[in-house]
């Protein structure tokens, strides 16, 4: 225990210093500030056209109408004050000649044919207004023929209830796959935001010539696990403070934006599967923290380590790209090797979690590979901090550890 009695000043001192850094709090809260920066401009955009149609709806202007089509019932078309012009050429001339504002001609075959429409230029926003009338004519018309059920069926407005089953058994569907899927999204978030302060955490005081003076009040033991606790800890921190705000705006603006609307009382909690996503998200984040802080143990500079970084993130997410064998062909040999080889698990084991094709036995199969590499690369990563932190102008290669190990015991 002596060894370790200054772990909670290093997890402290790591996790404070981290939380003090604007970069910190700029990745964290760029995603939602992105999020309210577009959805407030989509927001602000519907506010604005719609205070403008109110406007539009206010201003009055002559109108003349042609009725080939014979669906424009005529009290709509008094109501609006608007004449009857015989033919489409009188009508055209008339807007010409600037005796009407605008003319609308409806042809015979509506289906086939274009309703065009003819008016005074009043502006690039303003003309809207004419087409606007137009549409309105046809909608109103056409709904004052049909009751509420088929006006429905033709604006797509139909609310359906769908019912699976499996097995014999009635099945969630995607209402059951959104709770376990949500780790695979944060697992991605993560890794996405969070990866560079990972690996860039072991090599910064290397750059700086402070791990000299760090190593002579702490052990190297004691230093790299206060710095594997703290990242994960802040990465928690990170992924609640990308969540929350996303959440919150969707719950408390989602329909004003006319985002997709999602029925929460339908979500199907599995806690079994919900439980198995949480063990692979927390084995596989260990697992990636793991090499990360390994990678930056054995580089002396970050530029060096990050150019071993493009080959995990494909080891990780290389993956995504077999999404389709995943949920079609579960039971493949290709599918089966990538979901429980430990280093490409994480994505797999996570999607087909979620889906629903993951049997038991194979992802209890996958855990247990996933945690026992966890503790590996983790024991890995201290060893090789141990040897590593002093390396300043080279990598540390495998040769190396083993000949600094062979004089450690001589």
């Amino acid at each position: 225990m002596s060894k370790m009695h200054n772990l909670g000043t290093v997890f402290k001192f790591e996790t404070i210093r981290v939380l003090k850094k604007p970069t910190f709090w700029l990745m964290a809260l760029g995603f939602p500030l992105m999020f309210a920066a577009l959805y407030g401009i989509v927001f602000w955009s519907q506010i604005t056209t719609m205070q403008a149609a109110k406007e539009l709806e206010k201003q009055e202007f002559s109108l003349a109408v042609t009725d080939d089509s014979k669906l424009v019932r005529p009290e709509l078309l008094m109501a609006a004050k608007t004449k009857t012009v015989e033919s489409k050429e009188a009508g055209i001339n008339d807007v010409k000649n600037g005796k009407i504002d605008a003319y609308i001609y409806f042809p015979k075959d509506i289906g086939k044919q274009k309703v065009e429409v003819y008016g005074k230029d009043v502006g690039l926003f303003q003309n809207g207004k004419y087409g606007a009338v137009a549409q309105s004519l046809l909608s109103q018309s056409v709904a004052s023929t049909v009751g509420q059920a088929q006006v429905a069926i033709l604006q797509n407005k139909v609310q359906l209830s769908s019912t699976t089953y499996l097995d014999g058994k009635e099945h969630g569907g995607i209402n059951e796959m959104i709770a376990p899927g949500l780790f695979l999204v944060i697992f991605f978030m993560l890794i996405t935001f969070f990866g560079n302060q990972m690996l860039t955490s072991s090599t910064e005081e290397k750059e700086n010539r402070t791990v000299e003076m760090l190593l002579t009040m702490v052990k190297t033991d004691t230093l790299i696990t206060g710095k594997i606790l703290s990242l994960m800890v802040l990465a928690l921190i990170q992924m609640l403070v990308i969540i929350l705000p996303v959440a919150a705006g969707y719950l408390a603006f989602g329909s004003k934006l006319q985002l997709p609307n999602m029925d929460l009382s339908l979500l199907v909690f599995d806690p079994v599967r919900i439980g198995l996503a949480l063990v692979i998200f927390l084995a596989s984040f260990m697992m990636f923290t793991g090499m990360l802080v390994t990678l930056g143990a054995m580089m002396p500079t970050a530029k060096e380590a990050n150019q071993w970084f493009g080959l995990v993130i494909m080891l990780i997410f290389g993956p995504f790209y077999g999404i389709t064998a995943f949920v079609s062909f579960p039971d493949s040999p290709f599918v089966k090797f990538l979901s429980l080889f430990p280093f490409t698990a994480p994505i797999p084991l996570l999607l087909r979690n979620a889906v629903g094709n993951l049997p038991a036995w194979e992802g209890l199969l996958g855990v247990a590979l996933l945690i026992v590499a966890a503790v590996f690369v983790l024991w890995l990563a201290v060893r090789i901090f141990r040897y590593g932190a002093m390396s300043y102008d080279s990598k540390l290669s495998l040769s190396a550890l083993r000949m600094k190990r062979k004089a450690d015991k001589v």
